[in-house]
């Protein structure tokens, strides 16, 4: 890998999509170059390149970018694909690699791996995970990103104070929005869109010059299917009687409604808490965190021939549960948590490897477990990380109801933190599920299809579920060389 640029700055498109992270030259000093959510560049000056691990870098970075001791565990180092574009996915030891369809592979390193090392590996985990075309393999590179690690709880973000950390993780939750890989319905996007007037424009004042810069700039505050009528929303900031369209309208009439915070170092100083209100919203999205996977579900018959097919899913894993989310639409099909599910994976050498989830649902009234079939070349990868995640929640269920911000259990003066109620889903919202959608087997039995009352988890026909979750996240590696240490 090669990467020898100099300053830090924002790379152009050309630039990114042929960009690099490290030299390929042997144990010499050597510029390391890491890219942040905002495709701002940390360049890093290096010795021993080969052996040196991702904690190593990983403070480097936090060291240039001055950030506090929470950052190790807010942020991970990923190794990103620049040309496959959402072709490929895979796992490595311990860490996690997956994509969505508007994003490139990417890979979650483990403080001990050796990016370099791994990068070298890189065209043997795509041949094995993916089923990318062998002269794209061939040519393809990965680059060094820093950003949010899958495994922070979002109730840890809560703690968070520290402005530059809150402005990483608000970048790196907008581009996930404005790309869509968060759905989300049209008064979120609004809302969230109106956050982002905010930390780019200022505070809304009518007539304002910067207002031109909404119809310019339109995509940079509302994903791509919401920014058709940038003209009449120009006309509308302007005082010129156009009516906008209802996302424009939103968009304007959300931020007139921004709040500002009072803050004796200016305007400046009261941006954190736009950021932290940007990631609050994007928290109520119960993929906010998730690591994304693809792959592909049936569709259910249709027609008079009973014609059927396959559709696109990326399947989202966080420590929360899994959810299923239609690439195209931008909706969600299926959402479970653990509590709510089984799952296995097969992976037969003659057919497609297949991730099983078991859920409760009714067949014309009739309660039944239901099975989907999620067809991915890495379905081993997603059930290991769903068992390592509940390990992980189920490790931090103990201090869970102490982990308060309001004071310690034991301080008298100190009160509980209020609950709050689940928020009412929108009727037909994206982040409902969409089960008729989707084509499920009625429970499995010696694999014949049958109709049966069996609702309980207890009656799962797989072995693995919340209740016996345990033992350790599977190793997922091409060879004994993957492990570093």
């Amino acid at each position: 890998m090669d990467g020898t640029e100099g300053s830090a700055g924002q790379p152009g498109p050309a630039e990114r999509s042929h960009r690099s992270s490290v030299s390929s030259v042997g144990a010499r000093a050597a510029d390391v170059l890491v890219y942040l959510a905002d495709d701002t560049v940390v360049p890093l000056a290096v010795e021993n390149l080969p052996s040196l691990s991702a904690h190593e870098l990983h403070r480097a970075v936090r060291e240039v970018l001055q950030l506090p001791d929470i950052a190790l565990d807010v942020f991970a180092l990923w190794l990103v694909s620049p040309l496959l574009g959402g072709r490929a996915a895979a796992g490595l030891a311990g860490g996690y690699m997956g994509h969505s369809p508007s994003r490139p592979a990417e890979v979650q390193l483990k403080p001990k791996h050796q990016p370099y090392k791994l990068g070298r590996q890189w065209p043997e985990l795509l041949l094995r995970f993916t089923s990318a075309p062998d002269d794209d393999v061939a040519m393809d590179e990965p680059f060094l990103q820093f950003r949010r690690n899958v495994f922070f709880p979002k109730r840890r973000e809560l703690q968070i104070h520290d402005e530059e950390v809150l402005r990483l993780l608000y970048e790196e939750a907008k581009g996930n929005v404005l790309a869509a890989r968060y759905p989300c319905d049209v008064e979120d996007c609004e809302a969230l869109g109106a956050l982002v007037c905010r930390v780019q424009l200022g505070p809304y004042q009518p007539g304002h010059p910067a207002a031109c810069d909404l119809r310019e700039k339109l995509d940079s505050f509302l994903p791509a299917h919401l920014c058709k009528r940038g003209q009449s929303l120009f006309a509308a900031l302007r005082g010129r009687g156009a009516r906008a369209g209802p996302g424009e309208q939103g968009l304007l009439n959300a931020y007139r409604q921004v709040q500002e915070v009072s803050s004796d170092g200016g305007c400046e100083a009261a941006l954190g808490t736009h950021y932290r209100a940007y990631l609050l919203k994007c928290h109520e999205l119960p993929f906010y965190g998730c690591a994304f996977f693809h792959g592909e579900v049936d569709k259910p018959a249709q027609g008079f021939l009973h014609r059927g097919g396959r559709k696109p899913v990326s399947v989202a894993i966080s420590l929360e549960g899994v959810h299923v989310i239609d690439s195209r639409e931008k909706h969600v099909l299926l959402g479970l948590r653990f509590q709510e599910l089984s799952w296995d994976h097969t992976s037969p050498e003659e057919e497609e490897p297949i991730l099983w989830l078991e859920f409760d649902g009714d067949s014309e009234g009739t309660p039944v477990n239901k099975l989907l079939k999620i067809y991915s070349k890495q379905a081993e990868l997603m059930s290991s990380l769903i068992e390592y995640c509940i390990e992980l929640s189920q490790a931090a269920e103990p201090a869970g109801p102490q982990d308060s911000a309001t004071g310690s259990p034991s301080d008298p003066s100190s009160s509980p933190a209020p609950v709050q109620r689940p928020k009412l889903r929108r009727q037909g919202s994206v982040v409902s599920s969409r089960i008729q959608h989707l084509s499920t087997i009625d429970y499995v039995e010696d694999g014949k299809g049958i109709r049966r009352v069996k609702p309980k988890r207890t009656t799962s026909f797989f072995s693995r579920q919340l209740s016996l979750g345990q033992g350790s996240y599977t190793v997922v590696q091409p060879g004994d060389s993957l492990e570093q240490g």
